[in-house]
């Protein structure tokens, strides 16, 4: 049976609409503001022209995923309409593995570039150098200011063994340059850690996934049974982290804790985007003092986690401003459940009622990264665990945590 085309649908349903309210408005729904009998012709007579003149045939369906995807795009950088492929793909990459050059990225939906919130650690993108706030300007030569932030990622994307150039513009650096990498599966661990010596332990953790809170739980314990004596610092490293599940870093932060003590709260417009969340499990770590690592790709969950500890007096934070993504997205499936939105439906607040939307969190201590110098070719080779022992960030939060407070070589505190 011929299928009616959506338009000899869509045009009458909404010219109906207006004619019932006196051939002027739609109505307001929601206490919204009104839709004019104008814009809705605007819509259908655009809609008809493409069908009838653009110099490509292009049928109703992919009009209107075209439509639904432009009006997500225009509200915020992380709202986004999500047809069955892409849904799929949000499921791999929340899964913790899947196939590409391993960096979180995002569009602002007026910007010509692609930004780098961070590269993943241990992917290809992280070993070839690419950095948090990174500009991507091309793909293989090919400029990216008309590809969505869909297409994009789809074109880094590939078959793993297979090379990419990104012309990447980066801050203090004059002009753009070329970064080869050669896509693999990525593989995200959530939590690595380590003693960095008796007494204090380095808990890293790269994105927030759904086992990161029991995954931290098994490494704190096992570095609590490898050290000599008992805890007596920890180092949270969360540089880089662009974020993850929302649940995760409330799990995290009630890890570290006081029963009852407020995590975050969200607060959006309708009562059930307007939550608190509070801590039920009691501090399991002991109370041990906590210096917590951010930087420019700290985002998302990462900052609920660190605003979390640094509102409650239960850890300072030491390093650089964090991104400042302080929004929330809920994803909407469609009525068919082959399409779905991410909806941008509220933003959270620290226990302090700060939200760092657009601001970031600034560090109680403020210490800039310094690159260790590569001596000789070995130095590339070197283990994740090693470069640790190199890491002036990780050495200054060291230091705070044995003598609560920094020496000459790191920069004096922000705040005391």
């Amino acid at each position: 049976m011929r299928k009616t085309p959506v338009l000899q649908l869509l045009i009458p349903v909404l010219l109906l609409a207006a004619g019932a309210l006196g051939h002027a408005v739609i109505a307001k729904t929601d206490g919204q503001a009104s839709v004019s009998l104008q814009e809705l012709r605007n819509f259908s007579e655009a809609f008809a022209l493409i069908k009838r003149q653009y110099v490509d045939e292009v049928d109703d369906s992919t009009l209107m995923r075209n439509a639904m995807r432009g009006m997500a795009s225009k509200l915020d950088p992380y709202t986004t309409y999500l047809d069955r492929e892409e849904l799929d793909d949000w499921e791999v990459t929340t899964s913790g593995e899947f196939g590409g050059l391993g960096i979180v990225v995002s569009k602002d939906g007026d910007d010509s570039a692609i930004k780098v919130v961070s590269p993943i650690d241990d992917t290809p993108a992280k070993r070839a150098g690419v950095l948090s706030g990174d500009l991507i300007l091309e793909l293989d030569g090919e400029p990216v200011h008309d590809l969505s932030l869909h297409d994009a990622v789809q074109i880094m994307r590939g078959k793993p063994g297979t090379s990419i150039a990104l012309t990447v513009s980066r801050k203090d650096v004059a002009e753009p340059f070329e970064i080869s990498i050669t896509r693999a599966i990525i593989k995200v661990q959530s939590v690595r850690g380590q003693l960095l010596e008796p007494g204090y332990a380095y808990l890293r953790i790269s994105n927030f996934q759904t086992r990161t809170s029991t995954d931290f739980m098994d490494h704190l314990e096992k570095l609590q049974d490898e050290s000599d004596e008992e805890l007596q610092g920890i180092v949270l490293d969360l540089r880089n982290n662009p974020g993850g599940l929302f649940t995760a870093s409330v799990e995290i932060s009630d890890t570290f804790l006081p029963y009852n003590r407020m995590i975050v709260s969200t607060r959006g417009r309708t009562q059930k985007s307007n939550v608190e969340e509070h801590a039920s499990g009691g501090d399991q770590t002991g109370g041990v003092p906590v210096v917590v690592l951010i930087n420019g790709g700290s985002a998302s969950a990462s900052e609920i986690v660190a605003g979390a500890l640094r509102d409650n007096g239960r850890a300072k934070l030491l390093g650089t401003r964090s991104f400042g993504k302080g929004s929330v997205q809920t994803l909407v499936p469609l009525n068919n459940q082959n399409a779905a939105l991410k909806l941008t439906t509220a933003r959270y607040y620290t226990p302090s009622g700060h939200s760092i939307h657009e601001k970031g969190i600034e560090p109680d201590y403020e210490v800039e990264f310094v690159a260790p110098e590569k001596e000789d070719s070995e130095a590339a080779d070197k283990s994740v665990q090693d470069a640790i022992f190199e890491d002036n960030q990780v050495q200054a939060a060291l230091e705070l945590l044995k003598y609560g407070k920094l020496s000459q070589n790191n920069q004096e505190a922000r705040s005391e």
